[in-house]
C-alpha cells in the first residue's frame, strides 16, 4: 500500500499538471478569438468568390479551353494535400485527419490510381512517413498565422502539379469548423475546379462581362484555388484552437478529480495511520497495567 507521503507527492503533482492544462487553455481561449475573427472576416469573400465562379462556369463548354475546368478522360495519378496540426494536446483533432486521409488514399489505391501526399503539417507528416504511402512534400507553420502568400505557394504548387499531368485530380482535407465541441473533417476536390451548384434560379440571368468571359475566368480560377486552399487554412486552425481548448478543459476537470480522489485515499490512510498508533498506544497501556 502507498505510504503518506508517496500519495501526498502524487496529489502535489497532479496539481501542478491542472495549472499547466489550465494556462494551455487559456492560451488557446486567446488564440482562437483572433483566428475566429480572421475567419468570420474572409468567410464572406470566400463565399461570393465561390458563387462567382460558379456562375462564371455555368456558362462554359466543357471542350478544354479552360485546363483548370476540364476533367481528365482518365484518372491515374491524384494528389492529396492534407491540412494538419504541427502540434499534439488536442485530442482526437489530428487523428480524425489522418484516418480520413488514410481512407481515402486506400480506397483510390484498390481502384488502381497512383496517391501521392503533401503533408501541410507536423502530425501528419510524422504519420504517414513511417507509412508505404509516397509523401512528395511536406509544410509546416502554415496554421500559425494563415496567411495569402502561403495559400498561393501551395495553390500554385498544385496547380503546376495538374498542368503537367503530374497529377490528374487534385483534393484537399481540412477541418471544417462548425462550433468549439465540432470539427469536422472535410474532404474537397480542388482540382479539376467543380464549383457546388447553388440552384436554377440565379442561372436564367444573362450577366454581361468586362472584360470578356474567358479572360475573367483564365484570371480567376487561380485565384479560386487559393482562396478555397486559404479558407481551409482558417477552418483548419480556427478547429485546432477549439479542440485544443475543450482537450485542456477535460484535462483539468480530470486533474481536479484525480486530486479529488487523492485526497480521500490519503485522507483515509492517515486515519487508518492514527488508529493503529491508538491501538498500539492502548496496547502498550494495558501491558503496563498487568504488570
Amino acid at each position: 500500500m502507498a505510504t503518506l507521503r508517496d500519495i501526498k507527492r502524487k496529489i502535489e503533482a497532479v496539481k501542478k499538471t491542472a495549472q499547466i492544462t489550465r494556462a494551455m487553455n487559456m492560451v488557446a481561449a486567446a488564440k482562437l478569438r483572433g483566428a475566429q475573427a480572421n475567419m468570420e472576416k474572409f468567410h464572406p469573400y470566400a463565399d461570393k468568390f465561390r458563387e462567382v465562379i460558379e456562375r462564371l462556369a455555368a456558362g462554359v463548354e466543357q471542350d478544354g479551353t479552360f485546363e483548370l475546368l476540364t476533367p481528365r478522360e482518365e484518372v491515374r495519378k491524384i494528389e492529396l494535400v492534407l491540412l494538419t496540426a504541427d502540434r499534439g494536446l488536442c485530442g482526437s483533432f489530428n487523428n480524425n485527419l489522418i484516418m480520413l486521409a488514410e481512407k481515402f488514399m486506400e480506397e483510390k489505391a484498390a481502384e488502381g490510381k497512383e496517391v501521392t501526399l503533401i503533408c501541410a503539417g507536423r502530425k501528419g507528416h510524422e504519420y504517414f512517413r513511417k507509412r508505404r504511402f509516397a509523401i512528395r512534400k511536406r509544410y509546416t507553420g502554415l496554421l500559425n498565422k494563415p496567411n495569402y502568400e502561403d495559400a498561393y505557394n501551395l495553390g500554385r504548387e498544385v496547380i503546376e502539379l495538374f498542368q503537367t499531368g503530374e497529377a490528374d485530380e487534385v483534393y484537399l482535407i481540412y477541418a471544417q469548423f462548425v462550433s468549439m465541441l465540432r470539427q469536422v473533417p472535410t474532404l474537397i476536390r480542388l482540382l479539376p475546379v467543380v464549383p457546388e451548384s447553388r440552384g436554377d434560379e440565379d442561372r436564367q440571368i444573362d450577366y454581361i462581362f468586362e472584360p470578356s468571359h474567358e479572360v475573367l475566368l483564365n484570371d480567376l480560377l487561380p485565384n479560386y484555388v487559393y482562396v478555397q486552399i486559404l479558407e481551409s487554412f482558417y477552418q483548419t486552425a480556427v478547429s485546432e484552437h477549439a479542440a485544443r481548448m475543450t482537450a485542456m478543459d477535460n484535462a483539468t476537470n480530470n486533474c481536479n478529480e484525480m486530486v479529488r480522489d487523492l485526497t480521500l485515499v490519503f485522507n483515509k490512510a492517515r486515519q487508518a495511520s492514527i488508529t493503529k498508533e491508538l491501538m498500539d498506544i492502548v496496547g502498550g497501556a494495558e501491558a503496563l497495567k498487568k504488570k
